[in-house]
């Protein structure tokens, strides 16, 4: 559903196979749904900018087909989305080849980049490899050990790694390599407990992830007092702690904690409005997901429907929009 509500036509996104999913299988990944000024501005960025992609249309909206069927959706909009308040929704992010070649052709195509700053001084880096490796399995540094790091005489690893550029319409996006190939790979967000949130997305979204070893009783957790670097944030961005392994089909979530003391802004009317994926019987998560008390976006005795498709829209655990759409192989 756009901002407005939208019917759903077309089959063959989300994962492949999913007639074959039994009723409550992990739903895969259908498509991030993304409000724009200019819908078809937007595509023909992202096709130069990921040159695997490519415009197309789905349930009479404008799209983008990325080769592991997942779609970017665009909703056209009068004036530019809202970026703030910050909701569950960060970023998203492609896997490239190579990140180093990409980065050139970014630099001739004069594609908008976003330097990471690196905790020395004011240097910064467009790509993550180019300073110094994190520790102790977390992504990045403390100044604190930025500077051991100097002082060891540590070197950068070069090589692979992750960095940014700025979208249409205030999009962040994040490119990564070096990879098999290029393809849509992740929604990157913040949780307000991501503990918390990872055990809402395995109870009613049947996910599966590395144990935490956390329980509703225990799940609540103080956000980590250390930032680290590098980041998109001159001082750094908090980390700790984080989810990394939350996926439907080839398509992860992941999330760090929210870094700020307020929580979670609604998706919708949002850059980032929500989140879709693709479930085999519609009516059998819906009665599911009533039973589990989960919140309800959208009129439940009239789904929007085009075709044979239909879908609903939910609400996670920090106000993410995710829309259940009805996908069935043609």
């Amino acid at each position: 559903m756009g901002t407005a509500g939208y019917g759903l036509r077309a089959a063959g996104y989300g994962s492949p196979a999913v007639e074959a999913q039994a009723p409550f299988a992990t739903p895969s990944f259908h498509h991030l749904h993304l409000n724009s000024v200019n819908p078809d501005a937007a595509i023909e960025f992202y096709t130069k900018a990921f040159p695997s992609t490519a415009s197309t249309t789905f349930g009479g909206q404008p799209a983008l087909a990325s080769p592991n069927r997942v779609l970017l959706l665009f909703n056209k909009v009068t004036a530019p989305p809202a970026t703030q308040p910050q909701t569950a929704f960060w970023h998203f992010g492609w896997h490239v080849a190579d990140v180093r070649a990409t980065l050139d052709r970014y630099l001739q195509q004069n594609v908008p980049l976003l330097p990471l700053y690196t905790g020395v001084g004011t240097n910064t880096v467009f790509v993550s490899s180019d300073t110094y490796p994190g520790a102790g399995g977390v992504l990045g540094l403390t100044r604190t050990q930025v500077d051991e790091a100097r002082a060891k005489g540590v070197k950068p690893n070069r090589g692979a790694g992750f960095a940014y550029l700025r979208g249409p319409d205030d999009a962040l996006v994040e490119y990564q390599g070096n990879m098999p190939a290029e393809r849509f790979n992740h929604v990157h967000m913040y949780q307000d407990q991501p503990f918390c949130a990872q055990l809402w997305y395995q109870r009613h979204l049947h996910v599966s992830s590395k144990p935490s070893g956390r329980t509703d009783a225990n799940c609540r957790v103080e956000r980590g007092p250390d930032k680290t670097l590098p980041a998109l944030d001159w001082d750094g961005m908090y980390r700790t702690p984080s989810i990394t392994t939350t996926a439907f089909g080839d398509v992860s979530l992941f999330w760090y904690m929210n870094q700020t003391g307020t929580p979670a802004a609604p998706s919708r009317g949002h850059l980032m409005d929500h989140i879709a994926l693709g479930v085999r019987d519609l009516d059998a998560w819906i009665a599911k997901l009533t039973r589990e008390g989960v919140t309800f976006l959208s009129d439940l005795s009239a789904p929007a429907v085009t075709g044979s498709l239909r879908a609903v829209m939910i609400e996670g655990p920090s106000r993410e929009a995710i829309e259940l759409v009805e996908v069935k192989q043609p």
